[in-house]
Protein backbone atom coordinates (compact mmCIF):
# COMPACT_ATOMS: atom_id res chain seq x y z
CA UNK A 1 0.00 0.00 0.00
CA UNK A 2 2.90 2.33 0.74
CA UNK A 3 4.25 1.81 -2.79
CA UNK A 4 0.84 2.54 -4.32
CA UNK A 5 0.53 5.78 -2.34
CA UNK A 6 4.03 6.75 -3.45
CA UNK A 7 3.15 6.12 -7.10
CA UNK A 8 -0.13 8.05 -6.90
CA UNK A 9 1.49 11.08 -5.26
CA UNK A 10 4.32 11.07 -7.76
CA UNK A 11 1.85 10.86 -10.65
CA UNK A 12 0.06 13.92 -9.24
CA UNK A 13 3.38 15.73 -9.01
CA UNK A 14 4.16 14.76 -12.60
CA UNK A 15 0.79 16.22 -13.65
CA UNK A 16 1.68 19.51 -11.96
CA UNK A 17 5.12 19.61 -13.60
CA UNK A 18 3.59 19.03 -17.03
CA UNK A 19 0.77 21.49 -16.52
CA UNK A 20 2.85 24.36 -15.20
CA UNK A 21 5.15 24.26 -18.19
CA UNK A 22 2.34 25.21 -20.59
CA UNK A 23 0.60 28.05 -18.81
CA UNK A 24 2.66 30.81 -20.43
CA UNK A 25 2.58 29.26 -23.89
CA UNK A 26 -1.19 28.82 -23.78
CA UNK A 27 -1.80 32.50 -23.28
CA UNK A 28 0.46 33.38 -26.22
CA UNK A 29 -1.57 31.20 -28.59
CA UNK A 30 -4.99 32.14 -27.24
CA UNK A 31 -5.76 28.72 -25.76
CA UNK A 32 -7.65 28.56 -22.48
CA UNK A 33 -4.99 28.15 -19.83
CA UNK A 34 -6.86 25.45 -17.93
CA UNK A 35 -7.36 23.39 -21.10
CA UNK A 36 -3.70 23.59 -22.07
CA UNK A 37 -2.60 22.75 -18.53
CA UNK A 38 -5.00 19.80 -18.34
CA UNK A 39 -3.82 18.34 -21.64
CA UNK A 40 -0.14 18.81 -20.79
CA UNK A 41 -0.61 17.31 -17.34
CA UNK A 42 -2.44 14.31 -18.75
CA UNK A 43 0.24 13.73 -21.36
CA UNK A 44 2.96 13.85 -18.71
CA UNK A 45 1.14 11.37 -16.48
CA UNK A 46 0.40 9.05 -19.40
CA UNK A 47 4.13 8.89 -20.16
CA UNK A 48 4.77 7.70 -16.60
CA UNK A 49 1.90 5.24 -16.60
CA UNK A 50 3.05 3.80 -19.94
CA UNK A 51 6.60 3.38 -18.64
CA UNK A 52 5.37 1.71 -15.43
CA UNK A 53 3.22 -0.61 -17.56
CA UNK A 54 6.22 -1.58 -19.69
CA UNK A 55 8.20 -2.50 -16.60
CA UNK A 56 5.27 -4.44 -15.12
CA UNK A 57 4.58 -6.39 -18.31
CA UNK A 58 8.24 -7.44 -18.54
CA UNK A 59 8.19 -9.54 -15.36
CA UNK A 60 4.88 -9.03 -13.55
CA UNK A 61 6.27 -6.83 -10.80
CA UNK A 62 7.53 -3.32 -10.17
CA UNK A 63 10.71 -2.76 -8.21
CA UNK A 64 11.63 0.53 -6.57
CA UNK A 65 14.38 0.93 -9.15
CA UNK A 66 11.87 0.54 -12.00
CA UNK A 67 9.46 2.99 -10.38
CA UNK A 68 12.20 5.56 -9.88
CA UNK A 69 13.40 5.10 -13.45
CA UNK A 70 9.90 5.61 -14.87
CA UNK A 71 9.47 8.86 -12.98
CA UNK A 72 12.97 10.13 -13.67
CA UNK A 73 12.43 9.71 -17.43
CA UNK A 74 9.17 11.64 -17.30
CA UNK A 75 10.48 14.59 -15.31
CA UNK A 76 13.65 15.27 -17.28
CA UNK A 77 13.75 18.36 -19.45
CA UNK A 78 14.99 18.26 -23.04
CA UNK A 79 18.36 19.58 -21.87
CA UNK A 80 18.67 16.74 -19.33
CA UNK A 81 17.94 14.06 -21.96
CA UNK A 82 20.99 14.84 -24.10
Amino acid sequence: MKTLNNIILRILATFVIGALGTIGAASIFGIDVWKAAAVAGLLATMDVIAELSRFYVADGKLTNIEINEAFSKATKTEGDKK
